[in-house]
């Protein structure tokens, strides 16, 4: 193969180990490009097309991820991953790992560790790369990256909910919440939700967010209710898909255009953790975005014209 066949064979991995070292979409595919010029630029074929790509790029978005992490502790209100709608990488031996590991809430558990041990666990526990290749994508010994694994086991389990519903359980619950929240049925909403849901909105400051997350079943399903109820008069629409390999929706204003992702946590036959992102930053590989803060105030109007 010529080396654009084999880089085009594993590009859909190399995108799925960086973004989930970053949690970035658009920062995961630059460094994919970037992954792809030092590959064509380079004048030696190396002996394993796969790990020379594989190292390359994690060495680039380990590097990525330590300058984000500043930006990061500087964002205003809650920081969630950009939200992915499909995975480009398959592996049918590993899929319940790789479904777990692009999840909202396991992303999160990941920004918890620092950025080799990040790039460890995703590369041995995800992917199931070998030791030896681990050690060479992020330059330390296969002692010390056994070490920075056991360390990010630790902080990884230490966050982990104890029962995870089923992909099944999951699926009904969401069609189930999903139709509740188009009819605007406040009891229907919340006989879905946990007593302590959280309903939690990642605007970084550039739309309309919660001030704070919301919590309890009856505040959350009340809330949900009367702003679909609004959103549906201007002709906002959603529809129902898989939002990092949980269930969730895409709500479009009445131009089609992306407002906002819901993503739902399920967790012991209820929706633990209900997450928003409207940060327009965060939507644009979506497709066009919407601009959330007219839609704010043509919602503030409707709001006068009820009241």
């Amino acid at each position: 193969m010529s080396k654009v066949e084999e880089f085009e064979e594993l590009r859909p991995l190399l995108f799925s180990i960086a973004y989930r070292i970053l949690g970035s979409v658009s920062e995961a595919e630059d460094a994919v490009q970037e992954t792809w010029l030092r590959f064509d630029g380079s004048s030696t074929r190396p002996t394993s097309t796969k790990a020379f790509l594989s190292a390359a790029v994690t060495r680039i978005a380990i590097d990525v991820l330590r300058s984000a992490r500043v930006r990061r502790e500087e964002y205003v209100g809650p920081w969630f991953p950009e939200p992915l709608l499909s995975d480009p990488y398959e592996d049918p031996a590993r899929a319940v790992e790789l479904a777990d590991s692009v999840s909202m809430a396991v992303l999160l558990l990941l920004e918890r560790l620092s950025p080799l041990e990040r790039a460890v666990f995703v590369l041995r526990e995800v992917f199931a790369f070998g030791f030896d290749d681990v050690a060479a994508a992020v330059g330390r010994s296969e002692a010390a990256c056994r070490q920075l694994l056991v360390r990010a086991r630790r902080h990884m389990d230490a966050g982990r909910p104890r029962f995870a519903a089923d992909g099944q359980e999951q699926r009904e619950l969401a069609t189930r919440f999903f139709e509740a929240l188009k009819d605007g049925d406040v009891e229907g909403l919340q006989d879905l939700l946990a007593a302590d849901v959280q309903l939690v909105g990642d605007g970084g400051g550039k739309a309309p967010q919660l001030a704070r997350a919301v919590t309890g079943a009856e505040k959350v399903a009340r809330l949900l209710a009367t702003f679909i109820l609004r959103l549906v008069r201007l002709d906002v629409s959603f529809e129902p898909h898989q939002i990092n390999g949980r269930p969730g929706a895409v709500f479009r204003d009445r131009d089609g255009k992306v407002l906002h992702i819901l993503a739902l946590d399920v967790l012991d036959g209820r929706i633990q953790t209900i997450r928003g992102v409207i940060n327009p930053d965060k939507l644009g590989h979506i497709g066009p975005v919407a601009d959330a803060w007219a839609i704010d105030r043509e919602v503030r109007q409707v709001r006068r014209r009820m009241n």
